[in-house]
């Protein structure tokens, strides 16, 4: 199965895999009267994993006795509850870890993923998977690349969560200013006889600057990963006056990255990516605002199935911890609430986010006091009812 990593390597051993667009998508689309969910939270100290170990087998032990509740058939609770021990029992797969631990679990397969952010442990039964706490993972970059800059050195560096920094390998990546205009020194004349001095020198570090443009947007091209510019000027704005990459973010890094070490660079990039997330979820609280006065929010959790259905939720607001068992009909999604026990049930608050995901809206699975209103969901409409 593809996975995107982050990184496979740091001083604690974090290792993350998050999904792809498309596994989520398969996620969202799988249908087994035997499905299981279960979410812990997970250390990537190899030497205190046994605490999760144990955590798994208590949320195990509660999947299985929710089949057998539900009178699944015994061949089937027996391959899950296989499945499960068999990850229990398997100390490498415990010896790479990260925040947190999902696993999607069926008679026929067992899927998980390692998650750079911390979740609440849970175990879940249903005719399809308990998705939700995942899209958390999802619903703001969990990394970003830091183009450490400058006129005699460039680097890329990416960093994910905790995960400790690495530096990609970027083909025709120059080297420094003078080797990327093919000079022995920017001291000289300008190219073509143009003027010498400061601006000759300036003439020399835009051409080196769209150079590294250049050789990035092979990279980054259809990506939606931040980009952390590290300069000083003049190579900093000389550098955004060039760039095509439209994640670049408008807030940089201070100080030479020359003196800086990869992880010293990482630790100042993620309170600018923390930055990025909060500005990204002020500004569409700021329209949910405005759009209540336009008539095209929503936050009853009926109006919004009904809405999710036909197609006409833009953006989701959903509580990522929040479970709310019942079911939506398929037609126009009226919802029936219901009791966990009952064997039709299941979360609605994931099938409203499953059907608003596979209708192209955009799904923030974020906490309860993220969530407009302090309601169990939100939504801004594409139009008014």
């Amino acid at each position: 199965m593809e996975r995107l990593a982050c990184a496979t390597v740091s001083a604690t051993m974090l290792h993350v895999d998050l999904p792809t667009r498309s596994e989520i998508d398969r996620l969202l689309n799988a249908r087994d009267d035997a499905s299981v969910s279960i979410y812990l939270p997970t250390t990537p100290i190899t030497p205190d994993a046994q605490a999760d170990r144990i955590e798994l087998k208590n949320l195990r032990r509660e999947a299985l006795d929710r089949l057998k509740s539900l009178q699944t058939h015994k061949r089937q609770v027996d391959a899950i509850g296989e499945s499960l021990e068999d990850l229990v029992e398997d100390d490498s797969f415990w010896s790479t870890q990260a925040r947190s631990l999902a696993i999607f679990c069926t008679p026929d397969r067992t899927i998980t993923f390692r998650l750079p952010n911390t979740l609440t442990p849970v175990a879940k039964v249903s005719d399809r998977f308990h998705v939700k706490p995942l899209l958390r993972a999802v619903t703001f970059p969990q990394s970003a690349f830091i183009l450490a800059l400058a006129q005699g050195a460039v680097r890329l560096i990416e960093f994910c969560g905790d995960v400790a920094p690495h530096v990609v390998k970027v083909d025709g990546m120059p080297t420094d200013v003078a080797s990327a205009v093919g000079v022995p020194s920017i001291l000289g004349r300008a190219p073509m006889g143009r003027i010498q001095g400061s601006e000759g020198q300036r003439v020399y570090m835009r051409m080196y600057a769209r150079r590294i443009d250049s050789a990035l947007r092979d990279l980054l091209g259809g990506r939606e990963t931040p980009l952390i510019l590290a300069a000083t000027d003049p190579m900093e704005s000389i550098y955004r006056s060039v760039n095509t990459y439209p994640h670049l973010a408008a807030k940089g890094l201070e100080g030479s990255p020359e003196k800086l070490s990869d992880a010293q660079l990482a630790e100042r990039a993620r309170v600018v990516l923390d930055g990025l997330h909060a500005d990204e979820l002020r500004s569409l609280h700021e329209e949910f605002s405005r759009r209540t006065g336009e008539r095209r929010t929503m936050t009853d959790l009926s109006d919004i199935a009904r809405a999710v259905t036909n197609g006409s939720v833009q953006t989701l607001f959903v509580d990522m911890d929040a479970v709310v068992p019942g079911a939506l009909a398929e037609a126009d999604g009226a919802l029936t609430y219901a009791d966990d026990a009952d064997p039709g049930s299941y979360g609605v608050l994931d099938e409203i986010a499953r059907r608003a995901w596979l209708t192209g809206a955009r799904v923030l699975a974020v906490r309860a006091a993220d969530v407009p209103g302090g309601r169990q969901a939100a939504a801004i409409l594409r139009y008014a009812p």
